[in-house]
Parts: C-alpha cells; structure tokens; sequence
C-alpha cells in the first residue's frame, strides 16, 4: 500500500550525510526517494495569530459573560439534572446559566491530548498541543463525476470509492465520511452502511455521525467485530463521533445530546462540532461571532464536563460564513479564512484541543477559484495551529460536493503547506559558510555537491502533480492541466488499491447480523 513513511526529523536535520562516490552515484541519489520525508504530517502551527492577547481576553470574557447571564436554552432533561449538579443555575425562564467558575473547571479538567487510534497502530495520531494534521469532513449530497466534470448524486459506491482513494493519502491523517450515500433512504441502513465502508477501506482513525442514538449500540457490535471480540472496541476506540449538541444561538438539541450519552457509554472519542454562521444564526461582526461561537463551543464542553470529567473532546469551533446578498453559504472567503484561524488560536490559547475547518470552496470546477481558497483557508488555518483540520481533503460546492480529483490535488497541497510549517532550520552547517567557500574558490557552483545533494533530500518537497517543465516540454506531453493529471491519478489508485482489511469471518459475520447494501 503507497503510504509515505514518516521519519522524526529530529536527529537529522541539519547534519550533513558523507557520501562518496562520483557523479552516476549522484545522479542516482539525485532521482531516488528521499530518505527523509521533508513535510510530514504532524508540523507544529501557531505562528500565525490574528487575534491579539487582548482581543483573546476579550472575546473570551464575552463569551463567559454570554453564559453566566444568558446561558443555553432547550436544555434537555437528563442534561439539565447532570448540568444543575455540576454547578449551572436555573434562570426562572426555560434557561440555564452557567457561571465562570464551572466553565474553568471544565476547561481545566478536559482532556488537553489524547490518542485517536487507527486500527493499525501506526496510522493513530495524538490530538492536541501544537501539532497540525490535516483530515476529511463534510457530508457532500453530490459528486465530481470524473467521466462527465458535472455534478451527480452521491452514493454509496462513491463513499466506499472515496474511502478506498484517501487509504493511500498520506497527508490525510484522519478520514470522515465525506459523502452522503443518497441512494440509501433509511437512517439506519445508511449509518451502518457508512460505518462498513470505513471499516472495510482504510484502517486510519476514522469518524462517523449517528442519526440517533439508538443506531449506536448495534453499530459497537459491528465495530468490536472488527476489533475482534464483544467489548473490544470500546477498550480502543478507532473511530470518533462527530455530534453537534448546541443549535446557535444558544440552545441545546436533544437528539445529538442524546447521541453525545452513548458515545461515553461506549468510550467513543467525539468532536462536539459548532457550526454557527455570520449574520444567520450569529452576529455579522468577526468579533461578535467568534464571542458567540466559542460560548457555544464552551457549552458542549460544560455538557461533557458534567457527564464525564475530563471525557475525550475536540473543541471543534468551526465558523462559518454566508454571503450576505444572497443568504448562500461562502466557505471559500477571505472571511472564513481569518475566522477559523482566529478560532483555532482562541482553542490553542485556552489549551484545548482544536478543530477547525478549512478548503471549503465554493469552486465547482478544478479551477483557478478551487486553487485560491483552497491554498489561502489551508495555510492559514494550519499556520494558527489548527489541531484538526476538517474538509480539507476534496470538497468542492460549498460542501455540497465532492471530487476525486481534489482529493489528489489537496493531498499534495497538504505536504505544501507542512512544509511552509516546518520552516528554516538554521545551524552552522545549514548556514554553509564551508560550503560557499568551496564553490567559490572551486567549481563556481554548488551543483552536484555533497552539501547540496544532502539539502535536496532533507530539505525539499518534490511534486508529482504540479508541472514545472517548461512550456515547450509541457505542450509536447499533451499540455494536461491539473484536473487531468489528478483524474488520471485518481483512476489509477482506484483501479488499483483494493484493500482487504476485514477478515472473511469478519466480513461475512458482520454481513449475517447487518443489512450490508
């Protein structure tokens, strides 16, 4: 299976290789894969802060004083029992309050790292501290055609398709369903259905939403099948629940609250998602949403806090944005940009684990448009130190679509920007004084040199979808632009990556106590 290697560059870099030989063995070093990957997953974020230690402190006590004076409305009734015991007061008027002290305490007792496992322990990450990884999200109703480039109803093919193409992405650390299998009417069918595509075609943590919360006791059976014994799953948890428990404004949804009880039965791992959009269901004002959204945010947290201390949560504060003209969802704005920067630094700030989302673009097409906001949400969210990096990998439409192709083309922007992440590195052997000395007095060159060969392979990413030929060359190899190229690499992988990760007994056991479509 094509998976890169990810090699801790700690010892290495900025130590030279001794190397002998002449230039054929050059030549062939030149050309062979680097032996040390330069841009793996897991770069550390936050150089980028658009928010200053005031504007953190102040958007913070807005969001406190939003839920000690106005709290969450709707509250269920189990929740509103565990919520008064914890700490939180009834207003008299359908709402409860929470005070400062008991949103401290949960955020002082949440879990500030933990392990979201893969079923192969080498694929698992640590989410949390500073540490950027970039994965999928979204729940897309059409897809990318890659016979036709025009939009089709998204199926259950396409999931197990997509699932089977992101196994082999190495900058996809963790996979959601992306798509929405809409040839499956029944709520059931369709989240079990989902579940056995991920466990079928990848074994990289993976994540998952439950229509209701009754789907998820015979979903646990299907997964310990897979885990390989009742209970099993539940002892390593290689898949998250994405639950999103508040409704802004501020008020509390009883299903998903519902579904956030038996993820902690079942020691399911959750990314309790807010998803608030300016000038709809939150203020038009940066300031004013990010205020709204993390006192949202901060709600799910007081919620797990009053469950279970301490219980596995990615505070996942994702802003979103709508064009205010036409009421349509813009994910692909400069304003979405700054926003989930922002959020991730407020997150990072408070020392939670963050999630954000970026790559949502509104481009339908693999253009110019795709590229752009694309390149410009990505960056900047994996420069503010987004923990977990949502949508990033092949949405399209505004989330309503997915492509193959993106998926491709993101995976190699992804090792981009790691690499923008991991920055300069600057020793006295990086800095080449010996080096500069030699070719000046010497060759005149640094080509073909033991200190440049030795960066080459260190230091720098090398593309296999973005051309650098020149043009003459380019034309004379068809002048494919890059939607061709990603089509053809994406055909080429499904045709190809058939992985067998469930046993026959597994298979066959699951498919004799579920509906498998």
């Amino acid at each position: 299976m094509p998976v890169r290697t990810i090699t801790h560059m700690t010892d290495t870099i900025g130590k030279p290789s001794r190397r002998s030989g002449g230039r054929a063995t050059r030549l062939v070093k030149r050309a062979s894969k680097p032996v040390i990957d330069p841009c793996p997953p897991g770069q550390i974020g936050g150089a980028y802060r658009p928010l200053s230690e005031s504007d953190l402190h102040r958007i913070y006590d807005t969001a406190l004083r939003l839920l000690s004076e106005l709290g969450m409305g709707e509250v269920p009734d189990r929740l509103a029992q565990d919520l008064l015991k914890a700490g939180a007061e009834d207003d008299g008027q359908g709402r409860l309050t929470f005070p400062r002290s008991l949103v401290e305490d949960a955020s002082a007792k949440a879990a500030k790292t933990f392990i979201l496992h893969g079923r192969d322990d080498n694929r698992s990450i640590e989410v949390g501290g500073n540490k950027v990884y970039f994965g999928t999200g979204g729940a897309a109703v059409q897809t990318l055609d890659m016979d036709n480039g025009l939009y089709r109803p998204s199926t259950l093919a396409d999931l197990h398709d997509f699932t089977r193409l992101q196994d082999t992405l190495a900058n996809v650390s963790w996979y959601t369903r992306c798509c929405v299998a809409t040839d499956v009417p029944d709520n059931f069918d369709l989240d079990v259905n989902t579940a056995y595509a991920l466990l079928r075609n990848t074994t990289k943590p993976t994540a998952t939403s439950f229509t209701l919360a009754e789907h998820i006791d015979p979903i646990v059976k299907m997964l310990d099948i897979a885990a390989g014994g009742d209970g099993a799953f539940s002892k390593r948890p290689f898949m998250k629940a994405h639950i999103s428990p508040v409704i802004s404004p501020m008020r509390y949804g009883e299903d998903a609250v519902d579904v956030v009880y038996d993820c902690i039965r079942h020691n399911i791992p959750m990314s309790c998602i807010t998803a608030a959009q300016a000038g709809a269901t939150a203020p038009a004002t940066m300031a004013g949403f990010l205020a709204q959204s993390l006192a949202e945010t901060l709600a799910s947290l007081v919620m797990v806090h009053a469950i279970a201390p301490g219980y596995p949560m990615v505070f996942s504060n994702w802003p979103l944005v709508v064009d205010l003209r036409t009421g349509a969802f813009s994910g692909g704005s400069g304003e979405s940009t700054v926003l989930n920067a922002a959020s991730a630094q407020l997150s990072n700030w408070l020392g939670l684990p963050s999630g954000v989302a970026c790559s949502m673009t509104d481009a339908k097409a693999i253009d110019a448009q795709y590229g752009a906001e694309k390149g410009m949400s990505s960056l900047a969210a994996a420069l503010a130190g987004g923990n977990l990096i949502y949508e990033s990998s092949g949405m399209t439409a505004s989330l309503l679509g997915a492509s193959f192709e993106a998926f491709v083309l993101d995976d190699e922007m992804h090792s981009n920007t790691y690499r923008a992440l991991r920055g300069i590195e600057v020793s006295e052997d990086n800095l080449g004084f010996e080096a500069i000395k030699e070719a000046v007095l010497g060759a005149g060159h640094f080509l073909g040199g033991d200190h440049t060969i030795t960066a080459m392979e260190r230091d720098y990413f090398y593309p296999t979808l973005a051309d650098r030929s020149e043009p003459r060359t380019w034309a004379e190899n068809g002048a494919k632009d890059a939607w061709t190229l990603a089509r053809a690499r994406a055909r080429e992988i499904l045709t190809t990556h058939h992985p067998e990760y469930l046993s026959t007994d597994q298979d066959a056991e699951i498919r004799r106590q579920f509906k498998i479509l």
